[in-house]
């Protein structure tokens, strides 16, 4: 029977109310326990390097997952993080960017309602994660819910009620879980097997926290890009459309940029992503090599993959070289 760690760090999925609202206070274990049938198909062990709401979820806790995660790495087979779903984006991808080419298992995992709800998504959930985590064939960064496995970097927070609560965005879905049985999306989309010897992950500890994303609204000031120079070292700017920017941000764009900061420009629609070429209220960006990109990825992506970039180097050519780097399925350029 294979060994699988269950981390869990508070959520709805863990939540319980005392008159005054939700909030976390059930254990990893107390939440296993409720669930009919889960120690039947693994051993499972628990940690719990928090209980805390995903809202107050920051870098500094991807970073102690992370380091759960990779102090047990040989002895567990998979991994299970419980986590509210609020934030569970970001950090399914930070962790796509933490620990990399895993050969075993890291699934998030959570739910719309608390455990101890009648009507409860978290029993099989939780169920389904674990039942993931177990299969021969399951790998790197992915979020099970609701029946469906998300690469880590393509997860997002669609519905905020609804048990679907996520989505996979731009990219097929890895999988379906159709009560015991996982049902692959096909070859080439979803994880594999590593093939050879397993050298192991590839591990990062380091995050530039200063990054933030901006969103354009008709009459967007210029002036905020340097009243955030103070605090942030990068902007995710979210354009209108396949990349509309004002031609009044122009002059305050390239002077962020001249700073030696980063810009990674991407689009406020969620779907089929970013194209700088298309419009000419794009174009004057496009060819800037100190723009970045955004592509098809989502914004969770954006920002753990700039914050997990900026920790490794402030080398432009690196950090261009790092950031259009494919990781766990994150991005498909133009």
């Amino acid at each position: 029977m294979k060994r699988v760690l269950i981390i869990a760090t508070g959520g709805t999925i863990a939540s319980t109310s005392d008159g005054a609202g939700l909030a976390p206070t059930m254990t990893g274990r107390e939440l296993a326990d409720m669930v009919p049938l889960l120690d039947a198909i693994a051993e499972l062990n628990f940690v719990q390097p928090m209980n805390i709401d995903s809202t107050n979820m920051r870098p500094r806790d991807w970073l102690r997952i992370r380091d759960v995660i990779v102090e047990a790495y040989d002895r567990y087979d998979g991994f299970v993080a419980l986590h509210g779903t609020d934030t569970m984006a970001y950090t399914a991808a930070a962790l796509s960017y933490l620990i990399q080419d895993s050969s075993k298992p890291i699934v998030l995992t959570g739910s719309q309602q608390p455990m101890a709800s009648p009507f409860t998504d978290a029993k099989l959930n939780l169920y389904q994660a674990v039942l993931y985590a177990v299969d021969d064939a399951s790998r790197d960064v992915s979020v099970v819910f609701s029946g469906k496995v998300i690469a880590g970097t393509r997860a997002h927070k669609q519905r905020t009620m609804s048990f679907n609560a996520f989505t996979s965005m731009n990219y097929p879905s890895l999988a379906y879980i159709r009560n015991d049985r996982i049902v692959r999306a096909g070859a080439g989309l979803g994880p594999v097997a590593a093939s050879g010897a397993d050298a192991g992950p590839s591990l990062y500890d380091s995050l530039d926290e200063h990054v933030i994303v901006l969103k354009l609204t008709p009459e967007f000031q210029p002036t905020i890009f340097e009243l955030l120079k103070r605090d942030y070292d990068a902007i995710i700017l979210e354009t209108f459309g396949i990349g509309g920017i004002p031609d009044v941000l122009r002059d305050a764009i390239f002077g962020w940029v001249d700073s030696g900061r980063t810009l990674v420009v991407t689009t406020q629609v969620p779907e089929e992503g970013l194209d700088l070429g298309v419009y000419e209220v794009g174009r004057a960006f496009a060819e800037n090599p100190g723009i970045l990109k955004g592509d098809d990825m989502t914004t969770e992506a954006l920002v753990a993959k700039t914050m997990w970039v900026l920790g490794q180097s402030r080398d432009p050519q690196t950090v261009r070289e790092l950031f259009y780097r494919e990781i766990n399925h994150d991005r498909m350029p133009r």
